[in-house]
Order: structure tokens, then sequence, then C-alpha cells
């Protein structure tokens, strides 16, 4: 396979909304939705080392755009 045949991804981050106890306070679910409508799949968590997630991780194609996430 080619250099220019290779498919190229680009890859972005969420970080879970946290209250002050460092839990998840709020369900992310209308940002994961607004992210996988612009093409963006979940592929990764990123966790602290007690408990609790960091970022989520997402990739798409490169190339690919959308409105909802672009910042």
């Amino acid at each position: 396979m080619s250099h220019s045949d290779m498919r190229r991804w680009e890859y972005k981050t969420l970080r879970p909304p946290r209250d002050e106890t460092k839990k998840e306070a709020e369900d992310p679910q209308d940002e994961l939705n607004a992210y996988g409508d612009d093409g963006w799949e979940l592929v990764e968590t990123i966790d602290y080392t007690n408990g609790g997630t960091k970022f989520l991780v997402f990739k798409r194609p490169a190339g690919v755009t959308g409105s909802a996430t672009e910042e």
C-alpha cells in the first residue's frame, strides 16, 4: 500500500463534565450524539488512576468536516 493510499485519521478528545468530587456529574449523551453526527467514532477512554474517565478519544477519517463539535 502506497503512502497516498493509506487512510489518514484525525483525533479529538472530550473531557466528561465532572463535579467537585471528581466523579462524572452529567451524562454526556447529547455531546456524544453531536460528535457522532459529525462523523466521530469513540475509540478509547483514558481513565484516572483511581477511577473515573479523564478523556473520551474519538477518531474520524481526515478531511471530514462537521459543525456541532468544531471549535
